[in-house]
C-alpha cells in the first residue's frame, strides 16, 4: 500500500473504533469520505499547520456534512491536531469530540456544522472574505449528495458563481445513499456535475477512492483561478472498506456492536497489515 492508502485505511479503523466505543455515530458516510480527507490533508493539497491551527496562511476546510465528524476527527488526529487516543472519547460526556464538530473546542475545525445545507454558504462567505482581503488561500467544503437536496446549497452555488469565487472548491461525496435510502428514490439530485456547471461552476468528476486521481483533481481545482468556483463530484461507496457496511443505507447512522466492530477491523486489517492499522 502507498502511504496515502495506509493513512486512509488507518482513518477507517479509527472511525470504526470510535463509533463502536461511543455506541452511536455515522459510520457509512464517514467511511465513504476517508479517501477524500486523506488526499486533502496528506496529499499535499491543503495548506495547514497542526502546530498553529489558526495560521493565517492556511487553506480552509469545512465539513458541510457535519455528521461525518468521525472522519474529520480521524484525519485531524493523524495530522497531529490532538492526541489520537482522544478519539476514544467520541460523543462521551465532557468530551470535546461531539457528534458534530465544534470549532470552539476542537483545533483544526473551522466551523461548527451539522445542519445540512448551510456548509456551502459558510464556505462561500469565507471565500468571499479572502477575496476581499486579497488573500490567496482556498476554501474547501465537503458536502453529502443527500445534502444537495437542500435548496440553500443552490443559493450558495448561485452566489459563488456571481461573485466569481474561484478560490472555492466544493467536493460532493456522491455515495448515492442517505438515511432514508437511495438518493435517487428519496429526491433524485440527478447529474450533480451538470447542475453545478449550469450554475456557472467548473465541474469535474473523479473516483472518490482513487487517491492519486483525487490528489490530481483537487490540486487542479485549487490551482484553477479562471473566475469560476470549482465542484468535484467524487463517486464513492457508502461504508467503504467494511464489506457488510458497503452500499447499505442502514449503516448511515448506526454503531456496530463489539462483534461487528471486530469483523470490520479484521477486514480493514487484511487490507493494511497489522502494524499500520494498530499504530
Amino acid at each position: 500500500m502507498t502511504e496515502l492508502e495506509r493513512r486512509a485505511n488507518d482513518m477507517r479503523a479509527d472511525i470504526v473504533r470510535m463509533i463502536a466505543e461511543a455506541g452511536s455515530g455515522h459510520p457509512g458516510g464517514s467511511l465513504s469520505c476517508a479517501d477524500i480527507l486523506a488526499a486533502l490533508y496528506f496529499g499535499g493539497v491543503l495548506e495547514h499547520d497542526p502546530r498553529n491551527p489558526q495560521w493565517e496562511g492556511r487553506d480552509r476546510f469545512i465539513l458541510a456534512k457535519g455528521h461525518a465528524a468521525p472522519a474529520l476527527y480521524a484525519v485531524l488526529a493523524q495530522a497531529g491536531y490532538f492526541p489520537r487516543e482522544e478519539l476514544a472519547t467520541l460523543r462521551k460526556l465532557g468530551s470535546r469530540l461531539q457528534g458534530h464538530p465544534d470549532s470552539n473546542q476542537v483545533p483544526g475545525v473551522e466551523v461548527s456544522t451539522g445542519s445540512l445545507g448551510q456548509g456551502l454558504s459558510v464556505a462561500a462567505g469565507a471565500a468571499a472574505g479572502l477575496k476581499l482581503d486579497g488573500a490567496p488561500q482556498t476554501v474547501f467544503a465537503l458536502l453529502g449528495d443527500g445534502e444537495c437536496q437542500e435548496g440553500q446549497v443552490w443559493e450558495a452555488a448561485m452566489f459563488a458563481a456571481h461573485r466569481q469565487l474561484d478560490n472555492l472548491v466544493a467536493v460532493v461525496d456522491r455515495n448515492g445513499l442517505q438515511i432514508d435510502g437511495r438518493t435517487c428514490d428519496v429526491c433524485d439530485p440527478g447529474d450533480l456535475g451538470a447542475k453545478f456547471a449550469a450554475f456557472g461552476w467548473d465541474a469535474a468528476e473523479v473516483d472518490g477512492h482513487d487517491l492519486d486521481a483525487l490528489v490530481a483533481v483537487l490540486g487542479a481545482a485549487k490551482a484553477g483561478r479562471d473566475g469560476r468556483p470549482h465542484a468535484v463530484i467524487a463517486r464513492t461507496v457508502k461504508g467503504k472498506g467494511v464489506p457488510f457496511m458497503e452500499n447499505e443505507a442502514g449503516w448511515h447512522g448506526k454503531a456496530p456492536n463489539a462483534e461487528q466492530a471486530a469483523e470490520a477491523l479484521a477486514a480493514l486489517e487484511g487490507g493494511a497489515g497489522k502494524e499500520s492499522i494498530r499504530g
